[in-house]
């Protein structure tokens, strides 16, 4: 990972500090831009969608996103990546 480990710790602490939703959306909306917030939700459905076995062509066509990008999905789980989703 290129940013220092204190980066990612500080980020981690001020994401369990977000005890409300409204604090969290407050939080994402500031830190995230419009597309992010609009990708990373779509990213967290792919995740659950391959953990549940549905076939890549069926997500991408059913969030209507490219294969390549739920193939990606896929290579972040084989490689460990997701495992407490």
């Amino acid at each position: 990972m290129d940013q220092p480990d204190w980066r990612l710790k500080e980020l981690m602490k001020a994401f369990h500090e977000m005890d409300t939703d409204e604090k969290m959306k407050n939080f994402l909306e500031g830190i995230l831009t419009p597309k992010e917030l609009e990708e990373i939700p779509t990213r967290l459905q792919i995740v659950k969608m391959l953990k549940e076995g549905t076939p890549q062509h069926e997500i991408a066509g059913k969030l209507k996103i490219g294969i390549a990008t739920v193939t990606r999905g896929s290579k972040e789980i084989q490689k460990g990546n997701f495992k407490y989703v």
